[in-house]
């Protein structure tokens, strides 16, 4: 994986005044902490950012972030970040510096692919219980995301965490046995809404990493 160039700003001001200024200008506030130095605010261009992830390796991707004014670049990785949910911007981000030898912790998306055999032909409903999974691997070995393609599952079957297609490289930390999907007759779906709750209102689900800002900085 090839590590991506990334110029950033340093930012002495604080607070949510200086926030909005940032962002007037098209700049992010964000923090880069790791390796055992305390965490350094800075502020980001967003589409240097948008570039940045927007490699094959998606928030994945390895950065060398250079802090501007200073020469030695660090090596990070998008730790986390805060998206306003109404206006569907990024508000926040962290970087967590890293090396290179040394396996970090992730989450990576399980990506479904296919329309069961239950569901195009039996009536069935897929019934998707994750999306994603914890994995450990080098910086520059971690995945984007896995592919799982679920056109062969029938009523009654499942796929399990265990059964993901994983390269040697990389270790998933979740139980082996945990369900990823499963595919449900329409009887057995219908039943399982009722004991959750007919008639309530659904609620979005939360994606991990994504969270709305409570405050500006």
């Amino acid at each position: 994986m090839d590590r991506v160039k990334l110029v950033v700003h340093p930012r002495d001001v604080a607070g949510s005044r200086e926030a909005r200024r940032l962002r007037r200008r098209g700049l992010i506030p964000a923090v880069l902490y790791g390796s055992g130095r305390p965490a350094v605010s800075i502020a980001v261009d967003e589409h240097a950012l948008r570039a940045a992830v927007g490699t094959g390796a998606g928030l994945h991707a390895v950065l060398d972030v250079t802090i501007e004014g200073q020469a030695q670049p660090h090596v990070a990785i998008v730790k986390d970040y805060e998206l306003n949910k109404v206006k569907h911007i990024v508000t926040h981000v962290d970087f967590q510096e890293i090396k290179l030898t040394e396996p970090i912790e992730s989450n990576v998306t399980v990506r479904i692919e296919g329309t069961p055999v239950g569901v195009s032909l039996n009536d069935g409903l897929l019934d998707v219980v994750t999306r994603e999974v914890t994995v450990s691997a080098l910086p520059t070995d971690m995945p984007e995301h896995f592919t799982l393609n679920v056109e062969a599952l029938d009523i009654g079957d499942v796929f399990r965490v265990a059964d993901l297609d994983v390269p040697a490289n990389v270790t998933i930390l979740d139980d082996p046995e945990e369900v990823v999907c499963s595919v449900l007759a329409a009887r057995l779906a219908e039943a399982e809404a009722v004991e959750e709750g007919e008639g309530a209102e659904p609620t979005e689900p939360e994606i991990v990493g994504e969270r709305e800002a409570e405050s500006e900085e």
